[in-house]
């Protein structure tokens, strides 16, 4: 368990303001449970700023000392020399978490410069330190008591304002490390508690049992659903994996909610962020678990804005495509063993050409970098969508019945785009995912995925700390703008961000290809294909060099 003394500093954000009064840690601790209020979610009189915030993998570490041996997790000794000490602020491109220091100076700065400025908040977990010194294993009641610091700070910087929080459970944030069997169970009841300003009412009952939930963020329109990727990771050996066969593994289970979740919303004309911790891919995922999640993400392109995740502590993106339907082959766990960078690139270097294209076939996973310096720097990013018309002509409210009246306009499923198979390969009723049966396809070429309209995704900002090695408590860090994806004549005014957030020479019109690598019109699933084919073609070097500058926040040397 932390040491009461530092646990009641981090809650009071002593380390960055003088605070009267702590806070006890038995204060955050007798929170009961039973009776959980509907988390915030656009309340009335607070017009949509059509952004939000992305952070994720803080891993606060209460052991963490400054001018400790890098070498010992930051946690003891003083080496000789001073390239091998702790940062006052955190040690960047090294293994070792977050002092308490750097989480409170990063949700200070985002209490500053952004609670006010975002709709909702999806907080993609690791709020835990990772299990790296032997000298001092951790213990669940302080992984617990880390993620109820890390909520309070959350609650009093974005809930308070009326700004709700999507969390996800992540893999360090459970005891033993990696592990959590089906539920219900310890850990689907401490989050339980520990978020019960998070998740709404209607929700708590199937949390408790998978530690997954939905929220709308917007009601009526947009929605965020919450995923346990523990159930789908395969360093996760208290499940079962997603095999076909069994119907009560924790896995599948949690798909047939979602499958349930997203028909609903679908059939309400809403849309729909996916979030989670681990990101789905076959590297990461259990075969069984990374079919159903492909088939999920294509079937429902129409409804889904979005995957946003964390875990990979790594700024990337990549996509799921048609080919994805079926198992993984063996070698692709091989593959892990190659370069991320090369991986993601080879990967877009098979893109189809444009025009042979079909936009149906694919999904687009982002997976955002972590705040914890390990192994590069602290990072956040702030997504922008389109809210033209929402507030319009009487607001949600008034254009939703309209849009009632009038009818829906969704289009009905269509055939799934299949593979050449013969037929002879499945018999009847045999029980794999290859012989799964055919459900509707829903895409739709005019869905906000796909095309710039009301809630499509529109591009973000990314920020960084560059100096977080060289901070003291005399010269404090600074986030900095590291890069945006809009093109250069979308900085006008305060859209997409606000003017402040905006270095000078970009708000007055001069181009740099660092802050402005990608221009892309918005982030519908079209125009991360083109970024894509343009990554892989081998002649656009400059590019790839800066998406891989950008992969590794810093560490790859930037071309002008």
């Amino acid at each position: 368990m932390l040491p009461s003394t530092i646990l009641v500093l981090f809650l009071c954000g002593i380390f960055n303001d003088v605070i009267s009064t702590p806070t006890p840690p038995q204060a955050v601790l007798s929170v009961d449970a039973t009776t959980p209020a509907d988390p915030p979610a656009q309340p009335a009189g607070r017009k949509l700023r059509g952004r939000f915030l992305h952070v994720t993998d803080m891993h606060p570490d209460g052991y963490y000392r400054a001018g400790a041996s890098v070498s010992s997790a930051c946690h003891s000794n003083k080496p000789r020399k001073e390239k091998d000490r702790a940062g006052w602020l955190g040690t960047p491109y090294d293994e070792c978490d977050s002092p308490f220091t750097l989480t409170n100076f990063t949700l200070k700065h985002l209490d500053k410069h952004w609670a006010d400025e975002v709709d909702f908040v999806i907080w993609t977990g690791d709020s835990a330190r990772h299990d790296n010194d032997r000298e001092i294993p951790r213990t669940p009641s302080e992984i617990y008591n880390l993620n109820r610091a890390m909520t309070k700070r959350m609650e009093e910087v974005f809930t308070s304002r009326g700004v709700a929080v999507i969390p996800s459970i992540g893999n360090n944030d459970v005891w033993p490390h990696n592990i959590m069997a089906a539920g219900p169970n310890s850990i689907t009841n401490e989050f339980s508690n520990i978020w019960q300003s998070f998740i709404p009412f209607s929700s708590f009952q199937v949390f408790q049992r998978g530690g997954y939930f939905s929220v709308e963020v917007i009601p009526n329109e947009v929605a965020v659903v919450s995923l346990n990727t523990m159930y789908f990771y395969d360093s996760n050996k208290a499940v079962g994996g997603c095999e076909y066969t069994e119907k009560e593994d924790p896995g599948n289970l949690e798909f047939d909610w979602l499958e349930v979740q997203l028909d609903l919303y679908r059939n309400r004309d809403m849309q729909v962020w996916i979030s989670g911790h681990v990101p789905p891919s076959p590297g990461n995922y259990f075969p069984g678990c990374f079919v159903k999640y492909a088939d999920l993400a294509l079937r429902y392109q129409d409804t889904i804005l979005g995957h946003l995740f964390g875990h990979m502590n790594a700024d990337h993106f990549f996509f799921i495509e048609k080919d994805d339907l079926d198992l993984p082959e063996e070698n692709s766990r091989a593959r892990r063993k190659e370069m991320l960078d090369e991986a993601l690139l080879n990967d877009f270097s098979e893109l189809p050409k444009e025009g042979k294209t079909n936009l149906d076939e694919f999904a687009v996973v982002n997976v955002a970098p972590s705040v914890v310096p390990n192994p590069y720097v602290p990072s956040f990013r702030v997504f922008t969508y389109n809210v033209t018309g929402a507030e319009e002509d009487g607001g949600i409210e008034a254009r939703r019945k309209k849009k009632k009246k009038k009818g829906s306009k969704r289009k009905h499923g269509h055939r799934r785009p299949e593979k050449d198979r013969p037929a002879k390969e499945c018999k009847e009723k045999e029980e794999r995912w290859e012989c799964r049966p055919k459900k509707p396809w829903y895409s739709d070429a005019s869905a906000p995925s796909r095309k710039n309209e009301l809630w499509s995704p529109l591009g973000y900002a990314q920020y960084w700390l560059p100096d977080v090695g060289s901070a003291n408590d005399t010269h404090g860090g600074k986030f900095k703008l590291e890069y945006l994806t809009y093109g250069l004549p979308s900085l006008r005014g305060d859209k997409p961000i606000p003017a402040r957030e905006v270095p000078g020479r970009l708000r007055n019109g001069s181009y740099n290809g660092r802050l402005v690598p990608y221009s892309m019109d918005d982030l519908t699933i079209g125009s991360w294909v083109s970024l894509g084919r343009q990554l892989g073609n081998p002649k656009k070097r400059k590019l790839r060099k800066r998406f891989r500058r950008y992969l590794y926040l810093g560490l790859e040397d930037d071309v002008d």
